[in-house]
């Protein structure tokens, strides 16, 4: 499979199908389409003093000389940004940006809602996944999930993997109302979760850096919440307080500076996902949707 064409999903704003506009795109293409950009990922890439670099580079003064033109560059909407792109204090600080009260608002209840801007996919038996990125490559449950107990409970259940890109809104929320406890650390490497990674190993998903939320006491029983980091991830920042309630659409966390992944696991027949959901997985392609729509309704 080829591991370097066009990125292409749908878009549920708009109603069309369009092509992803990949930040740094030649680079990703050479680490992953060629021999001596696969020998610079074993190497350095997906190691953690590399996203350690990265992640200084973006935390200094003078990177937040590039927010202005990664705005233009990606036409990224500042009408709903916390802040003006002027008060940020280095890149790290814009792209884990705030959004201004109402910008994202929370799908009525009985519906569950993404939990973050990003290009998903979902699956209603976590057992039928077959083929994702890479023909005849399944999800290694126990392997992802760091749990062979957690896997088998979980193993027909409803799936949901949200993409997000280096240019989307990077914090994510959570998709029900419910008791979250402590985030439990899976370590891991810190490779690339783009399309032009995954297509060529799907393994990168349960082999990188790793958070693990459990949803309690919610209306569609307990609900797993997967955060994976990716190059340029040096952290994953979990912002609710465990043991608390949270309300559905609350923040939970977010991502420092690069691409990163959110998986939902949600327990056998608890979760109807929304049909345009599915219609566009069964497709073979990602939908796109922001945080807060409808990821799809409880099954009582």
């Amino acid at each position: 499979m080829r591991t370097t064409g066009p990125v292409r999903y749908w878009n549920r704003c708009t109603g069309r199908e369009e092509e992803e506009k990949i930040l740094g795109e030649r680079a990703l293409r050479w680490v992953y389409g060629s021999a001596t950009g696969k020998m610079a990922l074993h190497l350095l890439i997906k190691r953690a003093i590399f996203s350690r670099f990265l992640g200084w580079m973006k935390n200094s003064r003078r990177s937040a000389r590039e927010i202005p033109a990664f705005i233009r560059e990606y036409g990224i909407d500042v009408q709903e940004v916390e802040k003006g792109p002027e008060e940020y204090a280095c890149f790290n600080d814009f792209f884990s940006r705030r959004l201004k009260p109402g910008a994202r608002p929370v799908c009525a209840d009985p519906d569950l809602a993404l939990p973050a801007d990003a290009r998903h996919r979902a699956w209603q038996d976590a057992s039928a996944i077959d083929g994702v990125y890479v023909k005849g490559e399944s999800f290694d449950l126990p392997a992802l999930l760091g749990d062979e107990e957690l896997a088998e409970r979980y193993a027909h259940g409803g799936v949901l993997l949200s993409r997000l890109c280096p240019v989307d809104y990077h914090r994510f929320h959570f998709p029900v109302s419910g008791v979250p406890g402590e985030a439990r650390r899976i370590p891991g490497s810190l490779a690339s979760v783009a399309p032009y990674s995954l297509r060529g190993r799907l393994a990168w998903l349960w082999r990188n850096r790793r958070e693990l939320t459990r949803l309690r006491d919610t209306c569609v029983g307990d609900v797993l919440i997967l955060a994976i980091g990716a190059t340029g991830v040096g952290s994953i920042i979990q912002t609710y307080t465990p043991g608390i309630r949270v309300n559905k659409g609350e923040e939970q966390g977010f991502f420092a500076f690069g691409g990163s992944t959110i998986m939902t696991f949600f327990e056998p027949g608890r979760v109807q996902f929304a049909n345009d959901l599915l219609e566009q997985t069964a497709r073979g392609i990602e939908l796109y949707a922001r945080q807060g729509e409808r990821l799809g309704t409880s099954v009582k």
